[in-house]
């Protein structure tokens, strides 16, 4: 089975990341959405929410899973035997960060990075740009999935 581990901290999981995703299910027999855990970062999300959100999103999508991780992102494809990792493009500034992080993990094992540019109505979208149309209680839900609810 060709497997594709497409990480993130999905605080929340917004339309460019639904998009790679479900276009990411064509290219792949599953896609792994894997929720990266980092004690240093405050989330406006609890790690509960976002899995909910993301499984809510893709409750009819079978080839969609939904775990969690801590640690390089390289060492978890090599423990759950995933040989890429899937990642959104939106800009060139995000291919020059990505293409640095996609060689160091090729020199570290055999884990092949597989980018898609998103589409052009959801490139402009990131987590950051929704937690603050939230925070200032603008329509956030033009943003992200119908599974996201703000409590």
């Amino acid at each position: 089975m060709k497997q594709a581990l497409f990480p993130g901290s999905f605080d929340p999981i917004t339309l460019g990341h639904y998009d790679i995703i479900k276009r990411g299910v064509k290219l792949f027999d599953e896609v792994i959405v894997a929720i990266g855990i980092n004690s240093e970062k405050k989330y406006m999300f609890s790690l509960e929410d976002r899995m909910n959100f993301i499984e809510e999103a893709f409750k009819d999508e079978p080839r969609v899973k939904v775990v969690t991780y801590k640690g390089l992102t390289v060492d978890f494809c090599k423990e759950i035997g995933v040989s890429y990792i899937l990642r959104g493009l939106r800009n060139p500034a995000d291919f020059e960060f990505e293409k640095a992080i996609a060689h160091t993990n090729r020199k570290m094992s055999k884990v092949e990075t597989v980018f898609l540019l998103t589409a052009a109505n959801t490139s402009f979208i990131s987590s950051s740009i929704v937690r603050e149309v939230i925070r200032h209680n603008g329509n956030y839900g033009i943003l992200v999935p119908d599974s996201v609810k703000v409590k």
